[in-house]
């Protein structure tokens, strides 16, 4: 019964949440947990409006998540083992919200990362353990970088950020910490160049998937920055995020439209909004990205929910080439589905529209180059373009593969788990918007910007079912641009670059200085060369002292005077 716990008490914090903004409250807790000779170990909390909305968001959706896990892993036996990692998961997640202390937050951060890297190689097999391997290393990076953060944050005192944010954003040391924490938050966020471990993470259990990739270890990263945005203000970190956000939805838009794995096109559609989220605050506008991250883990969950259903019905099949026709086999999982991308898409008045037309709106207003302009507006085509592929494959036409198939609607656990997401993927973003943005934002735009986000996501649907069709219809578009299509399907070479290239070179190097100096010159100058020198030393020491030397002299003596006495005559 831990989901109706967690439930309950998402509920509270959700409307505590709401409270706190409407009357504009912050409680800043400190726990003395030990004193020992005038130095205290004390524990901060910060519970503000912001903390309380996301971890009731969090304990929402984790609790929909461990229902709708009662049915989904009901083969396993050891299903607990696998709620408690959740529940840890969970946990983690919480210590990182409610801390305003980076020690505090690493302890939530390593958390994630090491119960991230048990959920990945949960399947116990070859691919789990490379994803997992490649999960926790990426993420390594950032948690390096999260400790050097520490480091340098000795020069202030205290290590509660909080305090040294708005006083000293200008000084220099707070840039170098600015930068250190921009590269944790890229590294959990999978921005480029971190953005091969995402899709690999797929390996884990979908359950763990509906509740990574909507609200706990992709969006940690995003919700540090917002905690840290007053650093990326007017200067050269905002620019380099933005760019760097602007390139990663771009990335895996175009990713997902080559893609034929069901689960991955979803985690890449994740790494696309994490992109928008990045990007929206670099330019400054933290409460939007906020936002977006809120109702964006709605219709995610519920996305991978639905695509989990899928799955499991298809008997572990994850190829949507052999999908087809579900709509007609599994008519509520896939209203369910379609919902969750229709809110992808931006469609209006569900829960994405109200979060990304108005980033895109407020992008379309400000000041901003043109590049990275195009970036937001192409890469929302193509969001809408490989949605639309993705139904034409799973929900049009026949069925792909045998006819005794065991596909129904019968999963009723796992659909009542998807009905309660549903209902918030329609109404969370007016919700929110209304508490988050009760005074209306006054934006003032030409025709031609107002309807560019609607026109974008028209030619991207009409171009993303014209290439579904074109490539069901053997065209082998492909393969006759397969050099184009290698390129963009693979995420641009990044999982070769940080599998290969981190791996081949440096250790093929390695290997080199392994063989000639640990095994060749150190060997023959220290160890095995001074064995060699002694051995042969005391070989002659030994010989020395098994023979008489007496003997030897007197003997020697003796042929002397024969030899004399010889010459003499």
């Amino acid at each position: 019964m831990s989901f109706v716990v967690l439930f309950m008490i998402s509920l509270m914090l959700i409307i505590t949440g709401f409270y706190f903004i409407m009357s504009d409250l912050v409680y800043f807790i400190e726990w003395e947990v030990l004193s020992l000779n005038s130095s205290a170990v004390v524990m901060t909390f910060l519970f503000d409006w912001m903390s309380l909305i996301f971890m009731g968001f969090v304990l929402f959706i984790a609790s929909l998540v461990i229902f709708y896990s009662d049915e989904y892993m009901a083969g396993d036996l050891m299903i607990n083992r696998f709620i408690i990692l959740v529940l840890m998961f969970v946990l983690s997640m919480m210590f990182l919200i409610i801390s305003p202390n980076l020690i505090s937050i690493l302890l939530g951060w390593d958390g994630l990362g090491l119960v991230s890297y048990l959920l990945v190689i949960y399947y116990q097999n070859v691919k789990s353990y490379n994803a997992g391997m490649l999960t926790a290393l990426s993420n390594r990076i950032g948690d390096v970088a999260l400790l050097l953060a520490i480091a340098w944050m000795l020069n202030f005192g205290s290590w509660n950020y909080i305090y040294y944010l708005e006083c000293s954003k200008d000084s220099s040391e707070m840039l170098i910490i600015g930068a250190l924490v921009m590269l944790a938050a890229m590294t959990k966020s999978a921005q480029i160049p971190f953005s091969s471990w995402l899709p690999a993470a797929m390996a884990a259990p979908t359950p763990v998937s509906a509740l990574v990739h909507s609200s706990t270890l992709v969006t940690a990263g995003v919700y540090l920055l917002i905690r840290f945005n007053v650093l990326l203000v007017d200067n050269v970190l905002g620019k380099f995020l933005l760019l760097m956000g602007g390139l990663t939805m771009f990335m895996a838009g175009l990713g997902a439209n080559f893609e034929f794995d069901l689960k991955k096109i979803i985690a890449l559609s994740t790494l696309s909004q994490l992109g928008l989220m990045m990007s929206i605050l670099a330019m400054g506008f933290p409460k939007l990205a906020f936002f977006h991250l809120l109702t964006h883990a709605l219709f995610k969950a519920l996305l991978f929910m639905c695509a989990g259903a899928i799955i499991h019905n298809m008997k572990d099949s994850q190829d949507i080439r052999f999908m087809g026709g579900l709509v007609v086999q599994m008519p509520l999982t896939s209203s369910c589905f379609n919902l969750s991308n229709l809110a992808l898409c931006g469609t209006p008045f569900l829960a994405g529209f109200y979060s990304k037309d108005l980033i895109l709106e407020i992008v379309s207003l400000s000041y901003m180059n043109f590049f990275s302009f195009i970036l937001y507006f192409f890469s929302t085509g193509l969001t809408v373009c490989y949605t639309l592929r993705l139904v034409y494959y799973s929900m049009s036409g026949d069925f792909n593969t045998s006819a005794l198939h065991p596909l129904n609607d019968e999963g009723w656990i796992m659909l009542r788990g998807m009905m309660g997401l549903s209902f918030m993927a329609v109404l969370g973003g007016s919700l929110l918007s209304w508490v988050l943005f009760p005074t209306p934002s006054m934006i003032c735009l030409p025709f031609y910007l107002k309807t560019l986000a609607l026109s974008v996501s028209l030619i991207g649907g009409w171009l993303g079912y014209e290439l579904a069709k074109f490539s069901l219809n053997y065209k082998l578009f492909t393969l006759r641009f397969y050099l184009l299509s290698g390129f963009m399907g693979s995420m641009w070479f990044m999982p070769f670059i940080s599998t290969y290239g981190v791996s081949y070179q440096p250790l093929h190097l390695g290997g080199v200085v392994s063989k000639s100096i640990d095994f060749g010159w150190s060997e023959f100058l220290g160890a095995q060369g001074l064995y060699q020198f002694f051995l042969e030393g005391s070989k002659i020491s030994q010989w020395w002292q098994n023979n008489d030397l007496k003997t030897y002299l007197l003997s020697f003596i003796l042929w002397l005077v024969v030899l004399l006495s010889l010459i003499m005559l």
